[in-house]
């Protein structure tokens, strides 16, 4: 997976949205106005910062060196994915993008989830 095919899987995401509030480096994809995913479009190998719950971020880190701390992001809860790692598959990582998309949905207010239903 490249950094628009996982761009592309996360707007197809209900209600996602992007946008670039650090500048023209950084892509945030958000749901009801809080991230679920980040690129960094000038890192040196193309990667992805999801968030995921710790056990499962502890435990993809444990198995896989594509997986590790999120730089600049709280370590317990985000990991950035290597994405030319060859050691996850396009399916592995739109499961992730999806598993950090419903954590960050299912923890939006109640109003807020509302509004985004129509």
């Amino acid at each position: 997976m490249n950094i628009e095919q996982a761009r592309i899987f996360a707007l197809s995401q209900p209600y996602a949205t992007e946008d670039m509030p650090f500048g023209d480096d950084w892509v945030v994809f958000r749901i009801g106005g809080k991230v679920f995913m980040h690129i960094q479009l000038d890192a040196p190998e193309p990667r992805i910062a999801i968030k995921l719950p710790p056990e499962t971020g502890a435990e993809l880190r444990e198995h896989y060196d594509a997986v590790r701390p999120a730089w600049h992001m709280n370590k317990v809860h985000w990991n950035d994915i290597y994405l030319t790692a060859g050691e996850l598959t396009d399916p592995q990582i739109q499961s992730l993008i999806e598993k950090s998309y419903t954590i960050v949905r299912n923890k939006l207010p109640r109003k807020t989830k509302e509004a985004l239903e129509p």
